[in-house]
């Protein structure tokens, strides 16, 4: 937060509030929404109130993490130095309804799968920089995380079958340079790949871009011997049948690089 601060107010301040309102000037104002959704990251936004004027600005939060809430709700109150709020607005504006849509999107997806089997998880592919608050959105939407690093956990990958030659030499690789307590998951396209990775010592199986009813038998294939893990090109229109396939996860990767920003808005009483 501090230095999305930084990145408006650059080397000076804020010209346009600095010239127009009075240093000790006090005022209110309401969190709202613009149109409906789940809200995710509200407490984190507001630091960039505290950080302007540590201590000056009380916070009312009526509707908190993980609350629906409908167009034109009032979501939090605040009250305080009013060139702090001026000059916050924008980048907590920006950080929150970014963290609102990725929750809001997720929460569509949570509830077309809901009576399967099947949990909503995210990717890597998040803003760099904000990995950590994007992920914990996708929580407060009712889904849940995938990896948060390269460092948790083994995926083999195309490109790096690509590499090591064969599904076998690059999972006995893995398995010999992991430790006991991390989990390897192999990527497969393919009925025939999934054969190939089922007879190594892996935890998981990504199956990549199949559709539902290619979905379908590679669970019937995998038999609970490992999880088994849906990605590639899922969408709103489409989930509910990747879902009714019977795999465990749905792994989408747009819920932190394509979901729309929520539409906010903070409104100043006169």
């Amino acid at each position: 937060m501090r230095a999305a601060l930084l990145e408006d107010l650059g080397h000076g301040n804020d010209l346009t509030t600095d010239a127009i309102v009075d240093a000790g000037a006090q005022a209110s104002a309401r969190l709202m929404t613009r149109t409906a959704g789940t809200i995710a990251g509200i407490d984190a936004a507001m630091l960039a109130f505290e950080l302007l004027d540590p201590g000056g600005v009380r916070v009312e939060i009526l509707h908190g993490d993980g609350a629906q809430a409908g167009a034109g709700e009032t979501i939090a109150t605040l009250r305080g130095n009013a060139r702090a709020l001026l000059t916050g607005e924008r980048t907590m504006l920006n950080l929150l309804s970014r963290l609102c849509g990725i929750a809001t999107a997720t929460r569509v997806l949570v509830d077309a799968v809901a009576g399967t089997r099947a949990q909503i998880v995210d990717t890597r592919k998040t803003t760099p920089g904000l990995r950590a608050l994007e992920k914990y959105a996708v929580r407060c939407g009712g889904g849940g995380n995938h990896r948060f690093g390269l460092d948790d956990a083994i995926l083999i990958k195309d490109n790096h079958l690509a590499l090591a030659g064969s599904i076998h030499e690059a999972v006995t690789r893995a398995r010999a340079g992991a430790g006991h307590m991390v989990k390897i998951e192999v990527e497969v396209d393919t009925l025939e790949q999934l054969h190939e990775a089922l007879a190594e010592p892996i935890d998981a199986v990504l199956l990549d871009n199949m559709t539902p009813a290619q979905l379908a038998q590679a669970v019937q294939v995998v038999g609970g011997r490992v999880i088994t893990e849906a990605s590639g090109g899922i969408r709103p229109q489409t989930v509910r049948a990747v879902a009714e396939s019977g795999v465990d996860l749905i792994s989408v990767g747009w819920l932190t690089h394509g979901a729309p920003s929520l539409d906010l808005g903070l409104d100043f009483q006169s």
